[in-house]
C-alpha cells in the first residue's frame, strides 16, 4: 500500500528529492504522494523531519 502524507507535513521538499520514482509533489498546503506511483519503498520516510510520510497500512 503507498505511503501517505499527514497533516504535519512543513512543506520543505526533502521527500519530493529522495522519491525514486517521482511520486511525490507539492500539493496547495502539504506534499502529496501519487499512490499510482508509489513503490512503498519508505524513503520518504527515511528523510523527513517531521516523520510526516506514513505507510498507508497504519
Amino acid at each position: 500500500m503507498a505511503y501517505i502524507i499527514t497533516n504535519e507535513c512543513i512543506s520543505c521538499g526533502v521527500c519530493a528529492d529522495e522519491c525514486p520514482v517521482e511520486a511525490i509533489t507539492e500539493g496547495d498546503d502539504i506534499y502529496v504522494i501519487d499512490p499510482e506511483l508509489c513503490t512503498d519503498c519508505g524513503s520518504c520516510a527515511d528523510v523527513c523531519p517531521v516523520e510526516a510520510p506514513v505507510s498507508g497500512e497504519e
